[in-house]
């Protein structure tokens, strides 16, 4: 039973990696139509750097998740802590309300955020890519949050308080160090959200500001080139940067009490 269930989580990685691989090293060969023998370039590199399309859009990308990282932490850290701490009416209703908008269908968000978006006046552009992107990393950063603040017992900061530290002070010095590795997850999986987001970025996105995935649908349709090969490896091998200096700073497992 313990070989058949370790053969299928293999099974299940090969069928996630290699479709990946196969991307990488596509990128790599000479010929344009992925004709074997592989032949090393690193031609699709070479062109790339004078796509313009496909950087600018590769820009806009990393540009909207990084903003929107910077702007859905924070606000979803205090949110997480205002519903996991207080207590007040209606909390467990919001608690509530945080979660169709993960399992809702992004089509039906992306189309229900563009009318409302022409409705009020905000329009499409750049400004209304972050509004969106945003208000969908949100839920995740406020769930991943609130799951690290609901193992952290209150009585800590409590005896803070009774030797004397200010209620500031002792969620700095005592709450905020053990909350990080939640912290540093949530803003990890909202630089995700934004960065892999097509659908919503679809409807709201102007041909001055499209970002990587509507870009490469677009290139998609009009027909492939390798050259999506190499800006996708690049992204990909920048995400698996990221993903390590996460676990270098968080350290997941490590107990509390360890230095």
């Amino acid at each position: 039973m313990i070989a058949a269930g370790r053969l299928l989580v293999w099974g299940a990685i090969a069928f996630l990696y290699t479709p990946i691989l196969v991307l990488i090293a596509m990128g790599f060969n000479a010929s344009p139509l992925y004709e074997l023998p592989f032949v090393f370039s690193t031609r699709w590199y070479e062109a790339l750097a004078e796509n313009r399309a496909l950087l600018r859009a590769g820009t806009n990308s990393v540009v909207l998740a990084l903003l929107t990282t910077a702007i859905a932490t924070p606000l979803g850290t205090m949110a997480a802590l205002a519903l996991a701490r207080g207590r007040f009416r209606g909390r467990t209703l919001l608690q509530l309300l945080l979660l169709p908008p993960i399992a809702i269908p992004w089509l039906i968000i992306g189309t229900a955020m563009l009318i409302f978006f022409f409705w009020v006046g905000i329009g499409r552009g750049f400004h209304a890519l972050l509004i969106g992107h945003v208000a969908l990393a949100l839920p995740y950063v406020v769930l991943i949050v609130g799951t690290g603040a609901a193992g952290i017992p209150p009585e800590l900061e409590d005896a803070a308080r009774s030797l004397g530290a200010p209620p500031l002070r002792s969620f700095r010095a005592v709450t905020l160090p053990l909350l990080t590795p939640a912290i540093l997850g949530a803003a990890l999986f909202a630089f995700a959200v934004s960065l892999d987001q097509f659908v919503v970025s679809y409807f709201l996105a102007t041909p001055g500001h499209s970002t990587l995935p509507v870009q490469i649908y677009g290139a998609i349709r009009k027909g492939f080139t390798p050259e999506i090969n190499a800006i996708s490896t690049i992204l990909l091998l920048g995400s698996m940067a990221v993903i390590l200096l996460f676990l270098l700073l968080a350290r997941p497992g490590r107990s509390h009490g360890q230095g």
